[in-house]
């Protein structure tokens, strides 16, 4: 893709973005288009169709989330507990930072063009932190007797219903707090004990839940 393309496909999505969060979910081609300052035909040929803009609106919503939170992040933690509530504190500042965010995780999650992405963001993110636990085990971290992929289900989905009520509230929790109480919970999850060993493997210091 030429740097003219690709900068035109980028004005396109971030045109197609700011009408979504408009509209509540909601936009028309022509409306994105001209908001882009492009031809409607052009964003018909980067992305097919509405529901293909849509969907890669929020695709690239998620690969910034990963950026900030997961396989990008540089989280500087001395241990793995530490590392890993830092993990959260980026993931719930990202939502809460993110005009977009209560969209995502909203109304927009339920449509139909979105759900193939939603799936394949969650199945990532079931899968990398089932080796994340699978790691710490190794390392002594977390208990060796509980299921892995069923606890970090557990926690995915969780996380996921606290962040909606928070983002949904009248009256947003602080994030720090918000932070705090889902780290409480993942904690007791995992049964870790007071003190968490320093981050040893390098699979372990690459971990995400």
């Amino acid at each position: 893709m030429s740097a003219t393309s690709q900068g035109t496909r980028e004005r396109l999505l971030s045109a197609a973005q700011e009408e979504l969060i408009e509209g509540q979910g909601h936009l028309e081609m022509q409306a994105v288009a001209r908001r882009a300052q492009v031809s409607v035909g052009l964003a018909y040929h980067h992305f097919g169709s509405k529901a293909g803009l849509i969907a890669a609106v929020v695709e690239d919503f998620y690969e910034h989330l990963d950026e900030a939170a997961f396989g990008g992040a540089k989280l500087s933690a001395s241990n793995w507990a530490d590392r890993e509530k830092a993990r959260i504190g980026a993931y719930v500042a990202f939502h809460y930072e993110h005009p977009f965010a209560p969209l995502v995780i909203g109304p927009l999650s339920r449509a139909p063009e979105v759900l193939d992405v939603e799936t394949g963001f969650t199945s990532r993110q079931l899968a990398g932190g089932a080796r994340m636990l699978e790691a710490a085990q190794r390392d002594g971290i977390v208990p060796g007797n509980l299921d892995p992929h069923l606890t970090i289900a557990l926690m995915i989905g969780g996380i996921r219903q606290a962040l909606i009520g928070a983002l949904t509230a009248d009256r947003r929790p602080d994030p720090a707090r918000l932070t705090g109480d889902i780290w409480a919970f993942m904690a007791a999850a995992l049964r870790l004990t007071a003190k968490s060993p320093p981050v040893k493997s390098k699979a372990t210091r690459r971990g995400r839940f």
